[in-house]
């Protein structure tokens, strides 16, 4: 198949996944077409059967902000004539879908099908605001298909939005050959007994850093412990001031932005999440694939994500994290099944294959 993604560059979950799901098809010998304003991070060069085409948005005087919506809508309709795409896959609802909708429009005899795959805020922040709630809605209502990340999603989808169009659910994927556990002994193996800790995500408030840093305050007054904090955003000063008040700073290494997570993922014992919503929790994900397991706030999609491989604890309760991470954190027997269960279900739940066999069903369905 010719098929087209569309995403945005950044390093959400949205963008991470729609740049795998390109890398996956092209892997299978289709031939794809990524879209988006700057180069997605985590897109990999020289790849057979992948094309990258940036969206260039001209700045004039008279706009405040750059059209982006409409110059997508124009690239889309190009790449199509161009390369006879068959289909296209947005990822995330604003703009893409309403792009893609813009888009088909402009095509002789409206023939543009498209795919929208929602992944979170998109829904439950930016799409509920009174601004973009309407044009969501007929986004979605003109889409071919849409999916959803999660059940949590989908029926939110059908909550706030009251749409009438079916939101299949395909959840998030990881590919565990690449995140893998790379044998290197857990802290009760190690002579230094050190527990490392780690904590993934763009660190923005829905993040809820700062209640990440005061659970390993905690867990780091009972047992020795380091956090590696990957990623970066707008809370990271705050909760860095953070662990000055509380007198750890030394023992939480901000990393920044890494390219090669599968590369730092294995070296940790425990994943911490405190986020007040997500959808699914991709790092979570990559992180069980890597036998990690995981700590999280008992939010949105998580519980479809770690099942019985890690534990759940209440929004804004830093104390009940601290805890429930410390009773993996002091033993080791109980450590070791977590890590196997959550390796495990990362390779029988959310493989690549499975995956994105569930796309090309869908694809199918909708190009027939």
């Amino acid at each position: 198949m010719r098929i087209g993604i569309v995403c945005y560059p950044t390093i959400g979950g949205s963008g991470v996944i729609a740049t795998e799901v390109a890398h996956a098809l092209a892997a299978k010998g289709h031939e794809v077409h990524l879209l988006s304003y700057d180069r997605p991070s985590r897109l990999r060069r020289g790849t057979p059967g992948l094309r990258f085409h940036q969206v260039a948005v001209s700045a004039y005087p008279l706009f405040r902000y750059p059209p982006y919506d409409l110059a997508l809508a124009t690239r889309m309709l190009e790449v199509r004539e161009e390369a006879g795409v068959e289909l296209f896959h947005v990822h995330y609802a604003i703009p893409h879908a309403v792009s893609a909708f813009l888009a088909r429009s402009m095509c002789e005899g409206g023939c543009l099908k498209f795919v929208t795959t929602l992944h979170g805020t998109d829904i439950t922040v930016v799409g509920s605001d009174r601004a973009y709630l309407r044009p969501t809605r007929f986004a979605l209502e003109q889409s071919d298909a849409v999916t959803a990340v999660s059940k949590y999603l989908a029926d939110e989808t059908q909550l706030v939005f009251g749409v009438r169009k079916d939101v299949e659910v395909i959840p998030n994927f990881v590919d565990t050959d690449r995140f893998k556990p790379n044998g290197q002994p857990r802290w009760h193996q190690r002579g230094d007994g050190e527990r490392i800790l780690v904590h993934a995500s763009n660190f923005r408030p829905v993040k809820r850093l700062a209640d990440v840093v005061r659970a390993f305050a905690a867990i780091q007054q009972q047992v020795p412990a380091r956090l590696l904090l990957l990623g970066d955003g707008p809370d990271r000063e705050h909760a860095l001031a953070v662990a000055s008040d509380l007198g750890c700073q030394d023992r939480v290494e901000h990393l920044g932005m890494q390219e090669h997570l599968e590369d730092i993922l294995p070296q940790a014992d425990l994943f911490l999440s405190a986020s007040e919503t997500e959808s699914f929790g991709l790092s979570m994900l990559e992180a069980m694939s890597c036998g990690v397991p995981c700590v999280s706030t008992a939010v949105g999609g998580v519980e479809e994500v770690l099942g019985d491989t890690g534990r759940l604890t209440p929004f804004a309760d830093p104390e009940a994290m601290a805890k429930a991470a410390l009773a993996l954190l002091v033993d080791g027997d109980l450590h070791a099944r977590q890590a196997a269960a959550a390796r495990q279900r990362a390779v029988e739940q959310f493989g690549t294959e499975r995956i994105i066999g569930m796309y090309l069903d869908l694809y199918a369905r909708v190009v027939s």
